[in-house]
């Protein structure tokens, strides 16, 4: 179709990709925010965790990965990102990234994921009034079998680090973030078989995907550029403008 080589692209993916990281890291730096939500999305590389064993699989890169995400409620700036798997050290990683992308104190809301608790608190834990919404969920019927999670049917606040205002607990905005990931990067639909073979390229297709929706994309809500409202650039750049950046 393009006349180029699939490798020649998937090099220029990865590319591409490292150059958006170090855009995020050198201009998503000690930004004041005041609501933060955080979250993380499933996806997976080369075939899921639970058939690894029976297909004899021992490679660490391959089966489910975990992207933290966190954006500021007002601004729809994705501050920090992270990939790997859904535990402690992860987690850990990914709230340092929050730390170092913030300055002053916000208000945060995670879910329920218990390793939040103490990764907030040694990142965090001075700069945050900090509360999980943890949803409890509704038990399948037994026989039936979803390809999406159960439906809610209760919330339940649980207040973390210094006091939160009640009426900010939410994490709505970075689940519907999660929604626009899933309809626009095809390596996580669900049901696809377009799923990353590799982790540097799930790495670089999700930096380059940030990057664009940070300083390319005007969101509808605030008719800018999530950048541009967060006063990092005054313009939409261009995808040339993000490849290029500091080279």
């Amino acid at each position: 179709m393009t006349g180029v080589h699939k490798q020649t692209i998937m090099d220029m993916l990865v590319i591409a990709g490292e150059r958006c990281e170090k855009l995020m890291q050198d201009r998503i730096k000690g930004i004041a925010v005041k609501d933060v939500e955080a979250d993380e999305i499933w996806g997976f590389i080369g075939c899921k965790n639970r058939h690894k064993l029976y297909k004899g699989i021992t490679d660490s890169k391959v089966g489910d990965a975990y992207t933290f995400v966190g954006i500021e409620r007002n601004t729809k700036l994705i501050l920090a990102w992270h990939l790997g798997e859904r535990g402690i050290e992860d987690t850990e990683a990914f709230t340092e990234k929050l730390h170092e992308a913030t300055s002053g104190r916000f208000q945060l809301t995670t879910d329920g994921w218990r390793p939040y608790e103490s990764a907030v608190a040694y990142s965090l834990g001075t700069r945050v009034d900090y509360a999980m919404l943890i949803k409890v969920y509704a038990k399948d019927r037994e026989g039936e079998q979803k390809y999406s999670p159960p439906e809610v049917i209760e919330t339940v606040t649980k207040i973390q680090i210094g006091d939160p205002d009640p009426s900010r607990i939410c994490t709505s905005i970075v689940e519907r973030s999660n929604l626009s990931m899933r309809t626009s990067i095809r390596r996580l639909t669900r049901l696809t078989n377009a799923f990353s073979k590799k982790l540097e390229h799930l790495r670089a297709m999700l930096a380059l995907y940030f990057a664009y929706y940070n300083f390319c994309r005007i969101h509808s809500s605030i008719r800018c550029t999530p950048a541009m409202e967060s006063g990092i650039t005054g313009h939409v750049w261009e995808l040339r403008d993000l490849v290029c950046a500091g080279y």
